[in-house]
């Protein structure tokens, strides 16, 4: 395994990193397809095995079981100094206020709990899993920058956001001298490419990485268009899937996964082999967030760093691809429909 650097910092990740959002007891978040300890244990062993150091959760996975599966593992199977662990905060985590958010009062809080689920002295990337319009920035990374100026956290990351709100960020940490975001950890594939109208040169520009989640839209790029939504992952998202994936595209997404499909079959690869290594074309991109449920998945993303595409495959992957519906401004209230289903009696 050939590491690299996480943006500007000096920090070594692996080139593949594990989404833990598929490990958590079912009976805490996603019965349909979150994988149990039992299961969970033997695919994150084999990623350490594979080379992969870098792991990505969030305090809100199956509230709480994934950081607590993922901490348990490592720990057993995985020297701390070398494994990078990532989290992620401000979904809610309980009933009432200040359960959730970006205020400096969740921010200690949450800090706290996940160190403890996890079983950690501090955490490598602590991200903020949207921004919190509720509360202002400054409270926010100020509060962030405590945490890395404590030891708690050793580097800070964001998630999915208007790119004008990142450059806002980004500035008032530059003219406080507070810890900088070296991360965006943003939805980015063949099927999803709006971030590269201004996140994508704005993370550039700035020397900040970004860590792709959904690298095969939700198992879509991994399969023939006729069984595209044949996951079990698809078949429960509901109407937040459809903000992703419009099927105001479809006529696009089937050119696009079909020529996926024709690369692959060139490459004697497979269609999933092919999206990753789109991906790792782009010099934005430090690491796919990969949700392994199988061996073989984690094989096949390990396997897809010795893909090469030509600039001419780069072409006729690219060239179906049509300008998509920009769900960043209604993501708030699907995720709130979410998080109501999940936990039953929530009043947002």
């Amino acid at each position: 395994m050939d590491y690299v650097k996480l943006g500007t910092t000096g920090l070594d990740v692996s080139p593949i990193a594990i989404g833990a959002m598929t490990y958590g007891e079912p009976d805490r978040g996603h019965p349909v397809w979150s994988k149990g300890e039992d299961e969970a244990r033997p695919l994150i062993q084999h990623a350490l095995e594979a080379g992969i150091n870098f792991f990505d959760t969030a305090n809100m996975y199956s509230n709480g079981s994934s950081e607590e599966i993922l901490g348990r593992a490592l720990a057993d199977f995985a020297n701390r100094d070398e494994v990078v662990i990532a989290t992620k905060l401000r979904h809610p985590m309980r009933l009432g206020p200040n359960g959730r958010g970006l205020s400096r009062k969740t921010i200690m809080t949450e800090v706290d709990h996940s160190l403890t689920r996890l079983g950690a002295d501090y955490i490598d990337l602590y991200q903020i899993h949207r921004n919190d319009h509720s509360t202002p920035w400054d409270e926010t990374l100020e509060a962030l920058h405590d945490l890395v100026k404590a030891g708690k956290v050793r580097y800070l990351g964001a998630s999915s956001m208007h790119a004008w709100e990142f450059a806002k960020a980004l500035k008032l940490q530059e003219l406080n001298g507070w810890a900088k975001f070296v991360s965006m950890q943003d939805h980015y594939n063949l099927l999803a490419r709006e971030e590269e109208r201004e996140m994508i040169p704005l993370a550039l520009d700035n020397g900040v990485g970004t860590i792709i989640w959904s690298p095969l839209a939700r198992g879509r790029l991994a399969r023939a268009w006729d069984d595209a939504k044949s996951t079990s992952r698809s078949k429960t998202d509901g109407a937040y899937a459809d903000l992703l994936y419009s099927p105001a595209e479809e006529a696009s997404n089937r050119a696009i996964i079909d020529a996926v499909g024709q690369v692959a079959e060139a490459h004697g690869v497979s269609r999933a082999q092919i999206a990753l290594a789109w991906l790792r074309s782009k010099p934005v991109v430090t690491a796919p967030l990969v949700g392994a449920g199988s061996i073989q998945q984690i094989d096949e993303a390990v396997a897809s760093l010795d893909v090469t595409l030509s600039d001419d495959e780069l072409r006729t992957l690219e060239a179906p691809y049509t300008p998509r519906y920009d769900y960043q401004g209604v993501s708030d209230e699907a995720e709130m429909e979410a998080i109501r289903r999940r936990i039953p009696g929530m009043t947002l």
